[in-house]
């Protein structure tokens, strides 16, 4: 049996009880030791990634597509393919990095590139508060799930658990490496066939108006108040009366983060639904 050791112990050392009729002869009690070894160590591995994988099939195939509707838009753009892999590494953002495109291709600056992105990921530090404790014992892995904490594995994380007899924070790690893996992989493809066949790609950038349809539906359903989305259209509309089309979305994102500080006090009270809402 892997993981047992024989062991002879003497009941004269006080470690056995006394064997009756049998006087001081030695005997062999079988002990369960865990193992250490290699081959135990590569079974947990698969068995761990066998379940993050099962879990995250769902974002597989979501991140697969809209990647490769990014790679194609990115080089239909005339950006260098290569900044679709490098993004989907060090950005890991598929919203901010839609929006990246056009920004990048506007030659737009860094300092408006920052604040957009700043903008558009703040959902993630609420996102960051309700992790918490599913993260406290994290230990040195806590920065990269921190980083990796995107919609969909946070949508993941905080509806399903570690299935019986698999570690919660090697659990949590493979989702989202495998998640990030699955993107990464979506956005190198999608580059990959827009460099090497040049085709026509009217309509992929499409994808980001998708992505974000998904998102506020699944914040509709999380936060129960009207104030944000009639910030947000009164934001849209002003702004798309008084600026630019380069203009609009930041000055539309400036009037809505306006008008929800003004309302901030009849905001605190509409909280998500559950300290740890899905979304």
């Amino acid at each position: 049996m892997r993981g047992t050791a024989i062991i002879p112990i003497r009941r004269s050392q006080g470690l056995a009880p006394p064997l009756p009729e049998r006087g001081e002869e030695r005997y062999y009690e079988a002990m369960q030791i865990p193992s250490s070894s290699p081959a135990s160590g590569s079974a947990d591995l698969r068995l761990v990634l066998s379940a993050a994988f099962r879990a995250s099939v769902p974002v597989l195939l979501g991140y697969i597509s809209i990647g490769l509707a990014y790679g194609l838009v990115l080089v239909g753009s005339g950006l260098p393919w290569w900044l679709a892999p490098l993004s989907a590494l060090f950005v890991y953002a598929g919203a901010a990095q839609f929006m990246g495109i056009g920004l990048l291709a506007g030659s737009a600056g860094v300092l408006e590139l920052a604040l957009l992105t700043l903008l558009m990921n703040a959902r993630h530090m609420v996102y960051g508060l309700s992790m918490l404790g599913r993260y406290a014992n994290a230990g040195m892995r806590k920065p990269y799930l921190v980083f990796a904490l995107t919609d969909e594995t946070y949508g993941l994380l905080t509806t399903i658990e570690a299935p019986q007899g698999v570690d919660q924070r090697s659990f949590y790690t493979s989702v989202s490496a495998l998640n990030q893996s699955y993107w990464f992989i979506g956005c190198s493809l999608g580059a990959a066939l827009g460099n090497a066949l040049p085709m026509r790609v009217e309509g992929l950038d499409f994808a980001l108006t998708a992505l974000f349809t998904v998102l506020l539906v699944e914040q509709i359903k999380t936060i129960r108040a009207w104030e944000p989305y009639l910030a947000a259209a009164l934001g849209a509309a002003i702004a798309y009366i008084a600026a630019s089309p380069r203009d609009f979305l930041l000055l539309s994102l400036l009037i809505a983060l306006g008008l929800l500080t003004l309302m901030r006090k009849r905001l605190e009270p509409a909280r998500p639904q559950g300290a740890e809402a899905a979304i």
